[in-house]
């Protein structure tokens, strides 16, 4: 009997397929066709940042636009529904969720500052949360702005969010830090429980006939694999916490490199909404085919089996690999 078991940030699941953050955890009814089809847990939408301080002035504008009207104008009071707070949808949905599938349900808070994070992190653990996925998503813009101190900023924020909950926290980070290995090595010195790499920055276009910025949405590819693979397989030996991978896992072949790099689960969004839910157990099936026929007998057997520990030297090892690459390409004729 295949045993497809893991464990990430403490929590048992049957398997290490998670379904990532997506707009498909909008819709408890999808949530639930993806527990039935197999899916060991989903982290819900980000609530983000922006979102909570845009509905927050916006609530304060209605409250506060007619303080110099008669008394008797209660009419002008907003219908508490009418114009409830986006925080206070997503932490409904996170408990209507709760109630309704047996999966472990992730929060995901996405913000780049301190303060009214902590209470909206304890929220969302009042809400029911298992765990929680705080995702730094940041461009730095400004040249006057060091890398020092940016990573500073993050690692104070998640040292705050850490002490607020008491359920497990992982951050979600992109690739574009200067020295990612002593980043991911600070960050899990707050006490964190996992990382996922990685997020993947949405690159706007130009539309140069209406002349105005295009915001599109590409889905990932399999090829998007590599980038997180190799960072998972540097540091799952060296940093002490749950890895988990997310960014171009299509196919059962995405989850079992994964595994090999040291991933704890492997994350799904794109393949569901390119090709729906089905998707689940075909992925699951072919995992446990691949497993039988090269005598695994279970996940935790194969996890970490090809990262960097046994490397002495892991920037040489990644340099003449580089080498090699570039040595074996044959210019067409």
């Amino acid at each position: 009997m295949i045993d497809l078991s893991t464990t990430y940030l403490g929590l048992k699941l049957k398997n290490p397929l998670i379904a990532s953050s997506s707009p498909l955890m909008k819709k408890i009814d999808t949530v639930l066709r993806m527990e039935e089809a197999g899916i060991a847990a989903v982290v819900m939408y980000s609530l983000f940042e922006e979102q909570i301080i845009h509905e927050s002035l916006e609530l304060d504008h209605y409250l506060s636009r007619n303080t110099n009207s008669s008394a008797e104008a209660v009419s002008y009071l907003p219908d508490a529904g009418q114009y409830s707070l986006l925080p206070d949808k997503y932490l409904d949905n996170i408990q209507k969720l709760k109630k309704s599938v047996k999966i472990p349900v992730i929060g995901s808070l996405n913000g780049v500052s301190k303060g009214g994070w902590s209470r909206y992190a304890h929220n969302i653990q009042d809400a029911g949360a298992d765990a929680l996925e705080l995702n730094l998503y940041y461009i730095s813009t400004d040249p006057a702005l060091s890398a020092q101190e940016l990573e500073n900023t993050q690692i104070e924020l998640v040292a705050e969010v850490k002490s607020s909950i008491k359920i497990p926290l992982a951050v979600k980070l992109s690739p574009s830090y200067t020295a990612l290995p002593h980043f991911v090595k600070r960050l899990a010195e707050t006490g964190v429980d996992g990382m996922v790499l990685f997020n993947r920055f949405y690159q706007p276009d130009f539309d140069i006939e209406e002349l105005v910025i295009a915001h599109t949405l590409d889905l990932s590819i399999p090829a998007e694999l590599r980038l997180p693979l190799r960072w998972i397989s540097i540091l799952s030996g060296q940093v002490k916490t749950d890895f988990a991978l997310t960014s171009g896992v299509h196919n059962h072949q995405g989850v079992l490199k994964a595994m090999m790099a040291g991933a704890k689960i492997a994350m799904i969004a794109s393949e569901l909404l390119q090709n729906g839910v089905g998707r689940i157990p075909e992925i699951l099936h072919d995992l446990e085919t691949w497993m039988e026929i090269h005598e695994y007998s279970s996940i935790k057997q194969m996890q970490g089996s090809m990262n960097q520990r046994s490397v002495a030297e892991p920037a040489a090892f990644e340099r003449a690999n580089y080498m090699k690459v570039l040595g074996s390409f044959q210019e067409l004729p």
